[in-house]
């Protein structure tokens, strides 16, 4: 039997700094963490062409770097600049105060980058893209959480934090409702609800994990006013 009540600080990934941006956010328990759930979801499963894109939208490329990173410096912060290209056009990655990246690109290599694009004077850009090289699907050729959090903790380092404690749970979570209550309402069982609300294959599926989460919490919140109704009539004294 799973333990849902476990320190937070006992998940994979979880050190004692993390812990404390957890706690603020108000998950202490793994029950916390997993019932955490994302306020949206950015679609990064469909890639578009350079020349696809519009002004201003959001988007997902695949790429080859056609240049080392050229990196330009100013008074406080630096430039990081990628020349890229795909099949229709090419474009410009452009990120600030990401040193780090010098290493992280090769030329020749094929690449999946989400950024908001932009259209100015006949040049495009790439605006702080996320990133993976073509065939990870970390940040990118797949739905995307988006979670509720304080400015320390990373996007990607919660997502990473909830996909192991999901590996931990996944088959594992004690079924909540009767079974011909999840038949005869459709629902699906409380395991994939919570790993699809996290994690949905398609944006439409997380409809399917809200509807079973909601019919539970709403079924609850109906169970206990009927009990207490229940209650004040057994102990109301007769005339």
């Amino acid at each position: 039997m799973i333990d849902l009540k476990k320190d937070v600080k006992y998940v994979k990934g979880v050190g004692p700094n993390r812990v404390q941006l957890l706690n603020k956010l108000g998950i202490f328990t793994l029950e916390d963490l997993i019932t955490y759930y994302p306020r949206t979801y950015e679609d990064r499963s469909k890639p578009k062409s350079l020349l696809e894109c519009v002004d201003g939208e959001e988007a997902l490329i695949e790429v080859i770097a056609i240049s080392k990173m050229i990196e330009s410096k100013f008074a406080k912060k630096t430039m990081q600049r990628l020349m890229i290209r795909d099949s229709s056009s090419s474009a410009e990655a452009v990120w600030f105060n990401q040193t780090y990246l010098k290493s992280k690109f090769r030329v020749g290599q094929r690449y999946r980058m989400y950024g908001k694009i932009e259209r100015k004077y006949g040049k495009v850009t790439i605006a702080s893209p996320v990133f993976d090289e073509y065939g990870s699907t970390r940040n990118t050729g797949r739905i995307i959480p988006i979670y509720p959090l304080t400015y320390q903790l990373s996007q990607n380092t919660l997502r990473k934090i909830i996909e192991n404690a999901m590996s931990e749970v996944y088959g594992n979570l004690p079924e909540t409702l009767p079974q011909y209550v999840i038949k005869t309402s459709k629902l699906l069982g409380i395991n994939d609800a919570i790993k699809t609300i996290h994690f949905p294959q398609e944006l439409d599926d997380f409809k399917m994990a809200r509807r079973r989460l909601v019919f539970e919490e709403l079924l609850i919140t109906q169970l206990s006013l009927m009990s207490l109704k229940n209650r004040d009539i057994l102990e109301e004294k007769g005339i």
